[in-house]
This record gives C-alpha cells, sequence and structure tokens, in this order.
C-alpha cells in the first residue's frame, strides 16, 4: 500500500523557518512515510487487541452466565422496536431504522458489560487475593492502595487505603483471624494518623461482611471527612509503617491451583 504524503501537509508538519530545497524535501519525506505507516500499524494493533479482550470477556461471561444471550437479544431487539414504533409515527418509515438499530446496540453493550462484571465477581468470590485485585484495578475515586500490610500463611490480608473518608483496612480471608489482624493494624496507624477516622470492612458474605461485588460501592458511600490535601498528607506519613507484604496472589487465584501448594510457597518466602 502506497502513503502518500502532500507537500503542504509536509511543511507544516516540519515546521521549519525556511522553505526547504527539492532535494532537502526528498531527503526527509522516506521518514515521515514511515513514521505514519508505524502510526498505523500501531492503531491496527491496539483495535485488534480490543477486539481480543471483547471475544475473551464475552466468552467468559457466556460460559459462566447462561442468560446473557437472552438478555441480550431482549434488551437489544426490544429497546429498538420500540423507538423504531415511537419515530414511525412522526418520521415516517426509513429514518428510525439507523436510530433504532444504535440505541439497540448500545443498549445491548450496556448489558453485557454489567453481565460480564456480576459474572466476574462471582468467578473471583471467595479465592485469595480478589480483594487486592478490585482495590487495585476497580476502585472508583482517589484511593491511595497499599495492598498486604499485614497478612498471614493461610492467605489471609489486611489491605490499606488512604482517601477523602480517612483510613479504610480492608480484610479478605478467614474473618476470626482477619479481625485480629485488623485490629492489630489499627493500633498501628491511630498513633500516625491522630484524630483521622478509621473503617474496616470484612469481604465476605457472612453478617456484617461486604461482598465482593458491593465492596465499591460501599466503600463509595463513606462520608467525605478529608480534603486532597490532607489525603497526600496522611498518605505520606503511614508509608514510614510499610508493610510485611505477604507474597499474595497478583489477582483472584485460579480455581485450578491447589490452595496446599500456593500455601506451601507463601511460607517459604515469607
Amino acid at each position: 500500500m502506497t502513503i502518500r504524503i502532500r507537500k503542504g501537509e509536509l511543511l507544516a508538519r516540519l515546521e521549519l523557518p525556511r522553505p526547504l530545497f527539492a532535494h532537502e524535501l526528498d531527503a526527509i519525506t522516506p521518514k515521515l512515510i514511515a513514521e505514519k505507516k508505524a502510526a498505523r500499524a500501531e492503531k491496527r494493533a491496539s483495535r485488534r487487541q480490543t477486539w481480543r479482550n471483547v471475544r475473551q470477556a464475552f466468552t467468559l461471561t457466556r460460559q459462566n452466565d447462561s442468560r446473557l444471550i437472552p438478555y441480550l437479544i431482549i434488551s437489544g431487539v426490544g429497546v429498538g422496536a420500540i423507538l423504531y414504533v415511537a419515530l414511525f409515527l412522526f418520521a415516517g418509515p426509513f429514518i428510525p431504522i439507523p436510530i433504532a438499530v444504535v440505541s439497540g446496540v448500545m443498549v445491548e453493550m450496556f448489558v453485557f458489560s454489567r453481565r460480564a462484571q456480576v459474572a466476574m465477581f462471582a468467578q473471583a468470590e471467595g479465592t485469595p487475593g480478589a480483594a487486592a485485585w478490585v482495590l487495585q484495578n476497580n476502585l472508583r475515586g482517589d484511593w491511595r492502595t497499599t495492598p498486604a500490610i499485614a497478612g498471614t500463611s493461610q492467605l489471609d490480608a489486611v489491605h490499606r487505603l488512604v482517601g477523602r473518608p480517612g483510613v479504610v483496612l480492608v480484610g479478605e480471608g478467614a474473618p476470626h483471624r482477619v479481625r485480629g489482624l485488623i485490629v492489630q493494624e489499627k493500633k498501628k496507624i491511630a498513633r500516625l494518623a491522630g484524630d483521622t477516622p478509621i473503617y474496616d470492612v470484612v469481604v465476605g458474605n457472612g453478617e456484617g461482611e461486604v461482598t465482593l461485588r458491593k465492596l465499591n460501592s460501599h466503600l463509595f458511600k463513606l462520608p467525605r471527612n478529608l480534603n486532597k490535601d490532607q489525603v497526600s498528607a496522611l498518605d505520606k506519613r503511614l508509608q514510614a509503617l510499610g508493610g510485611g507484604k505477604p507474597p499474595l496472589p497478583q489477582g483472584p487465584m485460579p480455581a485450578g491451583a491447589k490452595m496446599r501448594n500456593v500455601q506451601r510457597s507463601v511460607r517459604r518466602r515469607s
């Protein structure tokens, strides 16, 4: 494929203080053509990666959600049909078609994203490292996250968040062990945090616990007690505490992994 660059476009991109001679222009043109080819190749690679991720998310969601396809069909076709009928009365039979199609596709994309999120959380629920993965990758708002400030060889862990509400300690693992870790960390943090509120959350499905899917919304509902400057100053003070950094899995542990083998490797490295 041949890429053509106009002389006017070439001169505008170069932004030179004087006009170019013909031999100078001929020497620079191949370089600009190569740059343009590289930019187009990068865009194509990015698009391919995006579609690859979408296909992978669709496959995983369909495997864990048997209602995905019916929901997509009902939502897309239903919204498109309603819009078409409503606009048909005012705009005739042809103009509403593209509007109905685009609206139906957008609704299907929204439904798919929601169902994919629910399936993802359902699959990760109860696996070691799941809460840390959510805090580091799916958290809304301005939070300073320090994962695994305390933990055990049984893969229980406590993660620290610093944000507008104050300090939040998020524990995952066996509740009776996690609550003891949270109490210890609260004592350490209180010496540096002063009057700053310290909240604690245990991720799980039991009484008084917050499920993984609702963790984000639970943190979002906490009251705002600090401004941005106070958050930054508090986070710098708390960084001095450091943490044991137990070697937790980087994200939810795969379903096929054996807990005994993971625990053995944790004990060796800790």
